[in-house]
């Protein structure tokens, strides 16, 4: 790859995605098959209610936080596409985070640039911020929290990661292992956390990531015990705080509304179509009537599980931790559609310097995998939605060959990763916590 620096690559970035917002516009207006994502007019329909003084919950289907309404209100006095390119500049700065964090933990540039490209150029990602998705927003407030988390920044972390729960209620996945890594032994007043750097070793193991560092279950629960230190404790305070008072304001404006449709509703979401979950079928055999209490427990019970092991295996080398995570919470979701993979894609490019995977062979395979199974399975969703045949027995054949391969490609990401914990102990506080496990 020729040689090119991140403004450069921005920049191109920017050009291509306006072009694509301009095509946009003139396929919705001659075409049948319409570029605009389907949530952007329900964003614009919710942001033109709240601009005149009515709530953004009059337009069905809106599920969101009214903020998202809110920073769509120029869509009614600019232009329609505004709300286009406030998600592709939120694109475009999960690209520069992704670059500030690889720098930060001392990745060379080409690397960098390599793994910018992974998000920027990825067909996917493009498109997402250009066909009018919010996703792109969530996605470079999760890595604004890491950055925030590696420069010692608590209190600033603490107030993204609670606005970013009340955008988007997944994040709350990220707890836990924010929690874990918000160590006394990193984290001391008025100092900023030290920061292991990347190394060009090609072993299956990181020589800076050994037993006695690595975070085994039964250090977890050391750490659980001494969970409320200062620094924990002020986290979650304000994270907690910041949540609760977003919520608060807006459940004081538009009621129980606003409380079932942006937060209870994805707690408690079925959806018998679009959706690549293995759970799909029983939804739809059982829709329009309640679930018991055994079915809702069993349906949550694996994704539960997975969180923790991979959690208490991980936290140290938080954005990979942050990585498995996601891809393992959408595989296993009751609700899967194609916009939650931008979750991942957007931790993707974080963990690939750390990565022995070969891109000739296991990387390609891999990626044909994911793509065969997911296109395997919109064939059999094309004949159900656009030729109305009766294939949902077929269509959760290929929801479970999906959950395969998710689980395939992960099980390959994490074999071929070489842990490095994000943040890097003195010796003396090695040592103290070594004394204090023995």
């Amino acid at each position: 790859m020729p040689s090119i620096d991140i403004r450069s690559l921005l920049l191109f970035s920017a050009v291509l995605r306006v072009l694509l917002i301009v095509y946009g516009e003139w396929q919705d207006a001659h075409m049948e098959v319409r570029y605009t994502d389907v949530d952007y007019l329900v964003f614009s329909d919710a942001a033109s209610f709240m601009a005149s003084g009515k709530s953004p919950y009059e337009r069905t289907t809106y599920r969101y936080s009214p903020l998202i309404a809110f920073l769509l209100i120029p869509n009614s006095i600019i232009h329609r596409s505004w709300g286009k390119f406030l998600f592709s500049a939120s694109d475009l700065l999960v690209g520069l985070f992704i670059h500030k964090i690889l720098k930060l933990r001392g990745v060379p540039e080409n690397q960098c640039i390599h793994s910018v490209v992974v998000w920027l150029f990825n067909p996917f990602t493009f498109t997402i911020g250009t066909r009018g998705n919010c996703e792109p927003i969530v996605c470079a407030m999760v890595l604004w929290i890491i950055i925030c988390l590696m420069n010692g920044n608590l209190l600033q972390a603490a107030f993204w990661y609670g606005l970013v729960v009340h955008l988007r209620i997944y994040p709350i996945i990220y707890a836990l292992p924010i929690v874990l890594v918000i160590d006394p032994l990193h984290f001391r007043s008025h100092k900023k956390p030290a920061l292991t750097e990347w190394s060009s070793s090609n072993g299956r193991s990181n020589k800076n990531f050994s037993s006695k560092k690595n975070f085994y279950p039964h250090q977890v629960w050391v750490a659980l015990a001494g969970m409320f230190t200062q620094e924990r404790l002020i986290f979650g305070l304000i994270s907690g705080a910041v949540f609760f008072i977003c919520t608060g304001i807006f459940f004081y404006l538009y009621g129980w509304e606003f409380l079932h449709e942006a937060l209870l509703y994805h707690l408690t979401r079925t959806d018998p179509r679009h959706n690549f979950s293995i759970y799909f079928y029983h939804i739809y055999l059982h829709y329009g009537h309640e679930f018991s209490v055994l079915e809702k427990l069993i349906s949550f019970l694996p994704q539960f599980i997975v969180q923790l092991a991979l959690v208490f295996r991980f936290v140290q080398d938080l954005p990979f931790c942050f990585f498995v995570q996601t891809v393992a919470f959408v595989a296993f979701n009751k609700v899967i559609t194609a916009q939650y993979f931008v979750w991942f894609f957007c931790l993707l490019p974080l963990i690939l310097p750390w990565s022995n995977m070969k891109l000739k062979w296991e990387g390609v395979s891999s990626i044909l995998v994911w793509m065969g199974a997911q296109t395997h399975w919109l064939a059999w969703g094309y004949l159900l939605e656009f030729k109305g045949k009766h294939v949902f027995l077929q269509l959760w054949v290929a929801s479970l060959m999906f959950l395969a391969a998710n689980t395939f490609i992960l099980i390959r990401i994490i074999l071929y990763h070489r842990l490095s914990p994000l943040f890097k102990s003195s010796p003396s506080a090695s040592s103290k916590r070594t004394t204090k496990l023995e």
